[in-house]
């Protein structure tokens, strides 16, 4: 066969058609866009809402490694909207920071909530008008802002701190405390932002990206740990790949005179939060935040967190006994080895002897512990697999935290008789679970909680208790599911 050989009319169609495509392609860019620009664009363009592109494994790489600043050029500085708050509990898109102050930048400041509601200067909570003016918050510590201010202020662009960050501006007074920290500063922290997501469902999954840091403005990093090393237990199987940044980290970025913005911040302050109805009815600063809206499971991706760190597989010891589903389990926790805040010997022994009657007679598992004496790992898998677990009022009781919510779980305070504070009653209500109170041979529970109390004998060794009365209470709070059947 001869070789194919193009005509005349042939060769000038292929030439047109080579012409159009050069003449096509000079109306494309001749750079594309970099990935940087176009999270910044969708993050910072203008919108109401904080947008975020689509998670692929380019635009996280590019984002952590190149995070470009915030750029405003010759336009207006994007203002800082408040996303969620109540007093003490702030969540901020584009909280601005200079030389340690933070600045909220807003042309419409009467929509801003009063600063002494967001912030303090982290001075100590001590009683008094005296101790109470010296919390209140100044133009050092918090500004705000109209754009026309922010641009002269901080010139063309921010240093982005980007992802979400948390940031505690509290002293240490309470924060190197186990209670202090996972039931009031973390425990807000989570009810707080899980207000962003009321969908969560009991397994735990959301929508909510982990925070990215946390920081501590006026804390060292010797001072957050607690002395049972519990703090950052929680802290590490709730989040294991958060970064912690301290005052001195805080300073740092003050001595370099260089504007940061925080992407989106959730911001808590003690004192502020003193300053809200819900704190003033309970004493609980983290009680604020459940003015928002959430989950009824909002504690479920922690909890779950918490105990799967630790070992627990939640569908260990489920066997049917006594018609329950599951096998209940008794825990109380001892503080007999304590040397404060004790019961009276023999009020302890017969306690202990009535548990044990309710295995024996019901198939209960038991346990009678001292959490000091239990490693951590121990303690977040018995206090997981907890349905009552009871105590005298005091630290040990944190544990309740991580039980698993249920129609019988429960919680059983020992108090000095006329004696009574909220710390584990409210906590305990704030996961759906059911406390009651004892003074003695009697029990209250809500709504019939009686005022807060520190008679003498409060911070005692002789506390009484009837181990017969916690023993009928228990048999009440397990057979509610044999009940409901009925």
């Amino acid at each position: 066969m001869s070789p194919f050989t193009p005509t005349s009319r042939e060769i000038c169609l292929l030439a047109l058609f080579l012409v159009f495509l050069l003449c096509l392609s000079t109306t494309f860019p001749q750079n594309a866009t970099p990935i940087s620009d176009l999270i910044q664009q969708y993050s910072y363009g203008g919108q109401e809402e904080m947008d975020v592109l689509p998670a692929t494994l380019e635009t996280q790489y590019t984002l952590q490694s190149l995070n470009p600043p915030l750029s405003w050029g010759v336009g207006q500085v994007p203002q800082t909207k408040i996303v969620v708050h109540v007093p003490g509990w702030t969540i901020f898109d584009r909280l601005y920071i200079l030389n340690g102050t933070a600045y909220i930048v807003s042309d419409q400041p009467e929509t801003i909530p009063d600063r002494s509601r967001m912030t303090s200067t982290a001075a100590q909570i001590q009683n008094g008008p005296v101790a109470e003016a010296a919390r209140i918050p100044g133009d050092k510590e918090m500004q705000i802002i109209s754009t026309s201010e922010a641009r002269k202020l901080f010139g063309t662009e921010a240093d982005r701190l980007d992802g979400v960050t948390w940031l505690a501006n509290d002293p240490k007074q309470f924060v190197t405390h186990y209670y202090h920290w996972s039931a009031e500063l973390f425990f807000g922290f989570w009810r707080t932002y899980s207000s962003l997501d009321t969908s969560i469902p009991p397994t735990g999954e959301t929508s909510l990206p982990s925070p990215r840091r946390m920081i501590f403005s006026h804390i060292d990093a010797a001072n957050w740990r607690d002395y049972a090393a519990m703090n950052q237990w929680v802290l590490r199987a709730s989040f294991p790949s958060i970064s912690l940044e301290f005052m001195n980290d805080w300073k740092e970025r003050a001595d370099m005179g260089r504007p940061f913005v925080l992407d989106r911040v959730v911001f808590a302050d003690r004192a502020a939060a003193m300053h809200g109805e819900l704190f003033l009815r309970t004493q609980r600063t983290a009680a604020n935040a459940f003015a928002l809206p959430g989950s009824v499971n909002w504690w479920s991706p922690i909890r779950n967190n918490v105990v799967s760190f630790a070992g627990l597989d939640d569908n260990d010891g489920a066997v049917a006994v006594q018609g329950v589903a599951s096998r209940p389990v008794i825990t109380y926790i001892s503080r007999q080895g304590w040397g404060r805040r004790m019961l009276i010997p023999e009020d302890h022994e017969r306690l202990v002897e009535e548990l044990y009657n309710l295995r024996d007679t019901y198939g209960y598992e038991v346990n009678i512990v001292e959490m000091d004496k239990l490693s951590r790992i121990e303690q977040f898998q018995l206090a997981g697999r907890t349905t009552i677990m009871m105590g005298v009022h005091g630290n040990g009781l944190t544990s309740l935290l991580w039980m698993r919510p249920t129609p019988r779980s429960t919680v059983m305070e020992f108090f000095f008789p006329e004696g009574f504070a909220h710390d584990y009653e409210y906590t305990t209500r704030a996961l759906g679970m059911v406390h009651h109170g004892f003074w003695n041979d009697r029990h209250f529970t809500r709504p019939d909680v009686p005022p807060v109390n520190y008679p003498e004998g409060f911070q005692g060794n002789r506390i009484p208790i009837d181990g017969a009365a916690v023993a009928r209470l228990c048999r009440e709070r397990l057979t509610l599911a044999e009940e409901a059947d009925d």
